[in-house]
């Protein structure tokens, strides 16, 4: 849509095909239906692709604040929460009208329910066989995102057409999404589904410091879905449940204070109380703090701010916010987002290999590329 509205500026005749019933609908159900439309923080440093370069072009070209602009023309009220990240105060469906109406004003067709059956190479373009009827055209934008929850329709139709057409894909895999627990370890922690605490998790190099949740499946929350773009099947990660407090130094005065209070109780003041019941169950040490050793105090404080385990894996496409990998970028114009042995051809958005962490970069990367297409095709 935003590539449709600014090719429609420069007076292209624009046709844009979409085989849901409704236009924009990931944009619909994201961030709690209000839509995290960019991050105030958008740089080329928080997206992943095998070549971290290529983004550089659109996102400087194409910035947050040049949507936030937008947004404020439209007069759609936003406010900024943790890390930069800006929601709709209203619905999400304002930036999806907002996106109409740029395209209206464009002179852009927009057909709904319309399926692409199959596309060939012309001598001037590109000849689409489509559920309805036939187009051509000297342009072809494939914006149809990865396979992330198919129950809306995601497929891997992008992906197909690249290969179609020579071009490379870099594996795909589910990103942003929920990890999973071996049976054993789930139903340990079952009694703290539904318990959220601010953590940092690690894995390898890479941590992230924000709210995790227990759920009855594993783990998710910001922390867990941000790393899960960086964990592989094999891979340890490693969880701080209280990164805020020196746990040990406390845990100690508490000890001094009130030597007779059980431990489970003197964690209950850094953590929640289930969770700090399951750390003081798996210790299974003395009934009074008293009784403790600093040894032994040390060994509680690895638990809570060194919890190691390894997922079982994760959720899958189908709870998934994006998917990793997509068409090469070594294949790509990253001014532009052609295909550069294939003239014409234009691949932008999720479909690409550029993705983003959680916050609203994806949206970003979404405005970014369909502006720099929309400028050339």
């Amino acid at each position: 849509m935003m590539c449709a509205a600014q090719a429609g500026r420069r007076g292209r005749s624009v046709l844009v095909l979409d085989h849901a019933a409704k236009p924009g609908e990931k944009i619909r159900i994201s961030g709690g239906g209000r839509c995290n439309f960019t991050n105030l923080n958008a740089s080329p440093a928080n997206f992943i692709s095998q070549n971290p370069s290529f983004a550089i072009s659109a996102l400087r070209r194409y910035t947050q604040r040049d949507f936030v602009a937008l947004v404020e023309r439209y007069g759609i009220a936003y406010h900024e929460k943790t890390l930069g990240q800006l929601f709709c105060d209203g619905s999400s469906r304002q930036v999806v009208d907002l996106l109409l109406n740029e395209m209206r004003q464009a002179d852009v067709e927009l057909r709904l329910a319309t399926s692409v059956r199959s596309v060939e190479k012309t001598s001037d373009g590109y000849a689409l066989t489509l559920s309805q009827g036939a187009v051509r055209c000297r342009s072809l934008v494939v914006a149809s995102g990865g396979k992330s929850i198919p129950k809306m329709g995601a497929t891997g139709f992008g992906y197909d057409l690249a290969q179609q057409f020579g071009l490379r894909i870099v594996e795909t895999r589910p990103a942003l999404v929920p990890l999973t627990l071996e049976p054993t370890m789930l139903e340990r922690l079952a009694p703290l589904a539904g318990v959220s605490v601010d953590a940092v998790a690690s894995c390898g190099k890479t941590r992230f410091a924000e709210a995790l949740l227990f759920t009855h499946r594993g783990l998710s929350g910001p922390s867990i879905l941000q790393i899960s773009s960086y964990w592989r099947e094999g891979d340890e990660i490693v969880l701080n449940l209280q990164p805020s407090v020196d746990l040990f130094e406390e845990l100690r005065k508490a000890r001094a204070e009130n030597g007779r209070q059980a431990l489970q109780t003197a964690l209950a003041a850094f953590l929640p109380k289930r969770l700090a019941q399951l750390i003081a169950d798996t210790e299974q040490g003395p009934a009074n703090l008293a009784d403790y050793s600093d040894k032994r105090l040390r060994a509680v404080e690895e638990a809570v701010k060194s919890w190691r385990f390894k997922p079982a894996g994760s959720e899958g496409y189908r709870t998934a916010e994006v998917t990793l990998g997509g068409v090469d970028t070594r294949d790509l114009d990253s001014r532009t987002m052609e295909a550069k042995a294939v003239p014409g051809l234009y691949f932008i958005g999720e479909v690409v290999d550029v993705t983003g962490w959680l916050g609203g970069y994806n949206f970003q990367w979404a405005w970014s590329s369909g502006w720099c297409a929309g400028q050339v095709i």
